[in-house]
């Protein structure tokens, strides 16, 4: 079952984050891996984070306020981890919007199993609300925004 999650899981987060750059051929590092580790101990604060598994194996980051994940990783898939943070996700929601890139494919699928739905096609990069960071550097992949409704 999903948990909330706490400081010392962000090592474990950061991990899957920096292994699913570092295995997704069309993925550049945006970031060096200290930083993201960095980012997501700045957001525990201002998101709400849950985490699944022991060790951590997936976690999701949502900005409960506009009702948008930022953050979503899992180490595996197709073990349903993903699902069952999805679902935590979703619990007293009537809204949830997200983006992802356009050559994710895999995550894409799930977003429609999900009942997410595909609104728009956006420039690299969209700004997140834990500001800029100035080792930075943009992708260049296009992402799609897709929301869901209950």
């Amino acid at each position: 079952m999903p948990r909330r999650a706490v400081p010392q899981d962000v090592p474990a987060m950061a991990g899957i984050v920096n292994a699913w750059i570092d295995a997704t051929p069309w993925m550049p590092r945006d970031l060096p891996a200290g930083q993201i580790k960095a980012l997501i101990a700045r957001g525990m604060a201002l998101r709400e984070m849950w985490v699944i598994g022991d060790p951590v194996e997936g976690y999701i980051s949502i900005e409960s306020k506009i009702a948008h994940i930022w953050g979503f990783y899992c180490a595996r898939t197709g073990q349903g981890l993903g699902k069952r943070l999805m679902d935590r996700a979703k619990a007293g929601r009537a809204y949830l919007s997200l983006n992802t890139h356009l050559p994710n494919l895999g995550a894409q699928r799930f977003y429609a199993r999900e009942g997410f739905e595909t609104v728009a096609e956006q420039e690299p990069d969209p700004v997140a609300t834990l500001g800029p960071t100035a080792d930075r550097v943009s992708t260049g992949i296009r992402e799609l925004r897709m929301e869901w409704r209950r």
